[in-house]
């Protein structure tokens, strides 16, 4: 059952009539606050891409190339400047500013089509950004959504990542857009997540796994705002948020700057960064130099008071949960300027969004990506294994027994930073026994890497998970991994791991090896795996069970015809994955992707057709829906697919994929889409149908979720957000409404609404199941901005 919160129980009154009250509140007010000039500009007019001759492109794209490293050199200032975004202090003006960008994209190299320039001062206690962002016509900038971590690509904006350890692989990325958001962020290993390719998985879903984590958030501010002249960026970042190497009198960081002109799809960097990589290739970027670092160590207190009221059905008998006030909180301690211990005690996440709901068609789990606070902060420092596919540590295990039944996490630590040269990380963490059935349980986690070079490095890892009423309940993970980056080019990655759990003695072994190739024109990978069937990170997660040798593989080729205005790129690719039976051969899954159509236009639309071969192989019967059962046997089919993206930054948008073809033993059809509005930067909302219609010889079923999602951004701090859901695969009708008021780093006061019903459709509800109102507070106290 999808995670939403440890204590995700529901209300005080019904909350579906609620959530649709607040639907219709949220409605109301965006089509009335809205001024008429907004829907003037739903639809701006886009400035017209540059045509290139495909030989000028290409000496602008070898000259970019060439370009050495940039370094730049921070102001020393006396007088902390006011931030209010209209950078009209002195020192704005000061010295000579970042000024040379160039494209990554739409055309490799060439010089940008708007000024920008960009200041860095310090005082010692924290680190200033002025960043002025010409534009001729300010009138078609895209402010992008209110939110904080908004998705940057669908707007204006700029960015900064900062290596301050400078080993050219780490980092923390610092952006905002016209709205004045505040979007921060973690880099690891270059921002590789080097995981399995998961459908439907973006990148906000991966968490910290996927080699950028998104979800944490650091305490600074920003503001902006725009004039005939464009828009301006202010920043105020502490130190005290940051971690880096202490010691040393004055350091150099590596550092990138990137601006986004949305409308001309038009990505620009200091540092030049070729197309085949991003903001986070921190081996490539550039140089700021002459910090004066304080010694000053981060000191924070987070508590929090929590109110909350929960009911539960039970067999159609209501059932009231009367729980008193409850406090809690977290303590954050700068051991050193690059350590760091975090405590926590009876830890909560009510404030946490509830997952989205997704339909499942096969035998195996979904994935789905962790969302609370605590254990995102340093996730990626954990990260180990093959993301989404074998995850040697999944902190979701954390909270949740075997049987699916919450457990209250009494508190516990993590220590992670830097010693020396080496990067460390230390959890323990401490559950509640929620009955009789489950007992409470402790989680040890001991993590160590070291950077080698540019793009390589080693690690170790343990993992423990022990009953805390019998010491012989206990299951051990021991991994060694490692990351080999050869020039720009080639990366490989290989991890061999084992586990221990009582009464398993078979194989308990697994390793991984993976080789990756990427150019600006072509992108491959190839991975090998084995895993025993005895394997079992009890504290991990698997897409599948253990005695498998899994194979995958893809090629990619990117066309380009710069002369083409209207042309962004031609994908053509091919990938295959497939499982087979240790000890017995068995082809238990095999599955071919061909996609040689695919076109991405300059606006971001991207379309095309595929063919998928799918084979799957059962040992014993598959019931894939109730009175739908599948005997043994290999199957194979081919479906005809269709997937259609267009561009995300207009008010109107809309991403899907249509299948039609043969599935198991007859045919399915259907697909699954989503619808966006947005009215400005206050208003959005999406509507999302997925949809299967399957017709098996066994019988015939149909598999269908809709999902209502509205939000409204009175500022970027203040928000309401509802998300209402029907899956007739569980058939439950939930609904989850969220008021944030932020503070600092996340904090502030939230109110969580949820509902959750038995349901025929998304209009038919029946008994309801569960409800809770929480009310709960928060706010940091000490130097951690």
């Amino acid at each position: 059952m999808p995670f939403s919160s440890t204590r995700r129980i529901p209300a005080l009154r019904t909350a579906a009539t609620a959530t649709a009250t607040a639907i219709a509140l949220l409605v109301v007010v965006a089509l009335t606050t809205i001024a008429p000039t907004a829907y003037a500009q739903a639809t701006p007019p886009a400035t017209t891409p540059m045509r290139l001759d495909a030989a000028v492109a290409d000496s602008f794209a070898r000259a970019a190339r060439a370009r050495p490293r940039p370094s730049f050199s921070t102001l020393r200032v006396t007088t902390a400047p006011t931030i209010d975004g209209k950078l009209d202090e002195a020192m704005w003006s000061q010295g000579t500013p970042i000024r040379d960008f160039v494209q990554r994209e739409l055309n490799e190299g060439v010089p940008a089509s708007e000024r920008t320039e960009v200041r860095l001062a310090t005082d010692g206690v924290n680190l200033y950004i002025g960043a002025r962002m010409y534009d001729r016509e300010p009138q078609l900038i895209v402010p992008g959504e209110k939110i904080r971590d908004v998705q940057l690509a669908n707007s204006d904006h700029i960015a900064f990542v900062f290596d301050t350890y400078h080993d050219h692989q780490n980092g923390f990325v610092f952006a905002t857009t016209p709205a004045g958001v505040e979007y921060d962020g973690q880099v690891i290993r270059e921002g590789e997540g080097g995981g399995a390719q998961v459908a439907g998985q973006n990148r906000m879903q991966a968490g910290g796994m996927g080699g950028f984590n998104v979800n944490w958030d650091a305490s600074w501010t920003v503001a902006t705002t725009v004039d005939s002249l464009g828009w301006t960026a202010e920043f105020r970042i502490p130190f005290s948020t940051l971690r880096y190497q202490s010691g040393a009198a004055e350091q150099t960081w590596g550092m990138n700057v990137s601006r986004n002109i949305r409308r001309k799809n038009e990505e620009l960097y200091w540092a030049f960064i070729p197309r085949q990589f991003n903001l986070y290739r921190l081996s490539i970027a550039g140089n700021l130099a002459n910090l004066t670092l304080p010694v000053r160590r981060i000191r924070t207190v987070t508590p929090y008071v929590l109110a909350s009221s929960q009911e539960r059905w039970t067999s159609g008998v209501k059932q009231d949960a009367k729980r008193p006030m409850e406090f809690g909180g977290e303590i954050k301690y700068g051991v050193t300027p690059a350590l760091t211990l975090d405590l926590t005690v009876n830890t909560d996440f009510a404030q946490v969004e509830v997952d989205d709901q997704r339909v499942n068609l096969t035998r195996f789990p979904i994935f789905f990506p962790e969302k609370r606070p605590f254990f995102l902060e340093n996730a990626g420092v954990f990260s180990a294994g093959t993301p989404q596919a074998v995850d040697l540590f999944f902190t979701r295990r954390i909270g949740i027994s075997p049987d699916g039944t919450p457990q209250s996490i009494l508190g516990g630590g993590r220590l992670s930073g830097r010693i020396g040269g080496t990067t460390v990380g230390l959890l323990q963490m401490v559950t509640d026994a929620p009955d009789a059935q489950n007992a409470g349980q402790s989680f040890t986690v001991g993590r160590a890497t070291r950077e080698l070079s540019a793009r390589s490095r080693i690690g170790a890892m343990v993992v423990q998970r022990m009953a805390t009423d019998d010491g012989g309940d206990v299951n051990r993970t021991f991994a060694v991994d490692s990351r080999i980056g050869l020039g720009q080019r080639w990366t490989s990655d290989l991890w061999a791991a084992r586990t221990t759990t009582r009464d398993l003695t078979g194989d308990a072994n697994a390793f991984s090896g993976r080789l990756a190739y990427q150019t600006n024109v072509w992108n491959h990978n190839a991975r090998i795996a084995q895993i025993g069937e005895d394997f079992n990170p009890e504290v991990g997660f698997m897409s599948r069970p253990g005695g498998y040798r899994a194979y995958d593989m893809s090629l990619m080729r990117l066309v380009r015809k710069p002369e083409w205005a209207w042309f962004r790129q031609w994908n053509p690719h091919v990938s295959y994955r497939s499982a087979y039976g240790i000890n017995d051969g068995f082809y238990q899954s095999g599955y071919w992707h061909i996609d040689l159509t695919e076109i991405e236009l300059a606006n971001s639309t991207k379309f095309g057709p595929e063919y998928n071969i799918s084979h799957e192989g059962l040992q014993a019967p598959f019931t894939i829906a109730a009175g739908v059962v599948i005997p043994a046997g290999q199957y194979d089919w081919g479906t005809l697919g269709w997937d259609y993206t267009t561009d995300p930054s207009e008010n109107i948008s809309a991403t899907g994929r249509f299948d039609v073809g043969q599935f198991w033993t007859g045919r399915r059809s259907g697909g699954s889409g989503t619808i966006t509005l947005r009215r400005g930067a206050t208003f959005s909302g999406s509507f999302t149908a997925d949809y299967n219609d399957v017709r098996l010889p066994q019988g015939n079923f149909i598999r269908s979720l809709q999902a209502v999602r509205l939000n409204y951004f009175f500022s970027p701090r203040i928000f309401v957000q509802t998300l209402t859901q029907y899956n007739n695969q569980q058939a439950i009708f939930s609904s989850n409404v969220r008021f944030g008021w932020l503070n600092t780093a996340g904090t502030g006061l939230f109110i969580v609404l949820n509902d959750g019903r038995a349901a025929n459709s998304f209009f038919d509800l029946g008994a309801p199941q569960q409800r809770s109102l929480f009310m709960k507070f928060t706010r940091q106290f000490g130097t951690g901005g």
